[in-house]
């Protein structure tokens, strides 16, 4: 038996909640296509993203630790295949759209500038004064103008409501501005979902990152109360974790805010009875949340990583190495646009210099800036 996207669009009716966005509703894409004979809208969209150059690239991007600090550390992809596999959980949980969710969360990351952070605080300091640098606004800009694989259109052509769940996911940060989105709006059940989790998925796995290398041991997260909180789930009190022992925290970790997410949710919506997708995106706050103590125990944990594991000297060092990388190249390309490859010397007339360098050193990864930096500077 073959299913038809028809079938499939039938099924997501029937299946889902009234509150998710449902594929066969979708607004449709920016450059108006015929949908395949087999797949979803949102599920060409998601298989239009892991095909992208900007998602093979990821797998040599910085989460923490830069590519050549150890083979067994997280990088910028394995990062968003954890996001995206709690996100489809997390979602199918709630009645969401799975696929939406997970083509949400296989974007979020695409515009990360190499080195990690510490890469993006580079480029913004070198963009201050011509629109800065902001990865999120940057993973917009990769799916609707940098990658080039069609003819007639720049982009991946998504649908539109992937667009407006990449532009509205990060809660932090009014990105709507980017399609000309109501500000007054929030995102889709969906994109506060893929937010949410990106935040459980990097606090969670950064913890077992920083175990893993050393640079955090047991005895300093005696202080925090949702590792005390762990050490009694897991009847373990012990000074030194084994590997075993490290990954059962780390699983605990992670179930513990999942369950606690989605009790949490559901209660608010079962609360606001929502009907429409809409009854949610207006809502004065989102739906998706942790519980007060939950939030507040995860929020300590980030300070904590924060303190003792981003800042800390091999860290910092990493940074610092960054810092120079890029702002070195930045400097060079502003210098002598004649140097970048041909396709992006191209893009000059439309995007500007300063944005097309900016563009061109975001797509780097690691590897190939410090390749780039090496080739310029080595004497």
């Amino acid at each position: 038996m073959i299913v038809t996207r028809e079938q499939l669009e039938q099924q997501e009716s029937e299946r889902l909640a009234v509150y998710s966005l449902k594929s066969g509703a979708s607004r449709g894409r920016q450059n108006p296509e015929d949908e395949p004979r087999y797949r979803t809208a949102f599920q060409r969209d998601r298989d239009r993203i892991v095909h992208s150059a900007a998602f093979r690239r990821l797998e040599y991007k910085t989460q923490v630790f830069v590519n050549d600090a150890g083979d067994y550390y997280r990088t910028r992809l394995t990062h968003t295949l954890e996001v995206a596999q709690i996100g489809r959980t997390v979602a199918r949980a709630l009645g969401a759209n799975e696929d939406l969710v997970e083509t949400i969360c296989l974007a979020h990351d695409l515009g990360h500038a190499p080195f990690g952070h510490a890469g993006e605080d580079s480029l913004n300091a070198v963009m201050k004064g011509n629109g800065g640098f902001n990865h999120n606004a940057q993973s917009f800009r990769v799916v609707t103008t940098l990658e080039v694989r069609y003819i007639g259109w720049h982009g991946l052509n998504l649908t539109l409501e992937a667009l407006e769940g990449i532009a509205k996911h990060e809660a932090a940060r009014d990105l709507s501005g980017l399609m000309g989105l109501d500000p007054k709006t929030r995102g889709s059940l969906e994109a506060q979902i893929a937010n949410i989790v990106d935040e459980l998925a990097y606090s969670a796995h950064d913890l077992d990152d920083g175990l893993l290398s050393g640079l955090l041991i047991p005895a300093q997260l005696e202080e925090l109360e949702i590792w005390r909180i762990l050490c009694d789930r897991c009847d373990w009190h012990g000074t030194q974790l084994d590997e075993v022992t490290r990954h059962r925290f780390i699983r605990e970790l992670v179930g513990m805010l999942v369950d606690d997410l989605l009790t949490t949710t559901d209660g608010r919506i079962q609360a606001l009875t929502p009907q429409t997708p809409n009854d949610i995106m207006t809502q004065p706050d989102n739906l998706v949340k942790f519980s007060d103590d939950i939030w507040s125990m995860s929020r300590k944990l980030k300070q904590f990583l924060y303190a003792n594991m981003y800042f800390h000297p091999s860290v910092i060092s990493m940074a610092r190495r960054a810092d120079r990388i890029i702002g070195a190249l930045f400097e060079s390309y502003i210098e002598e646009s004649r140097q970048l490859p041909k396709l992006w010397q191209a893009r000059l007339e439309r995007d500007g210099l300063h944005r097309t360098v900016a563009d061109y050193i975001a797509c780097l990864t690691d590897r190939s800036a410090t390749a780039e930096y090496q080739r310029m500077y080595a004497r």
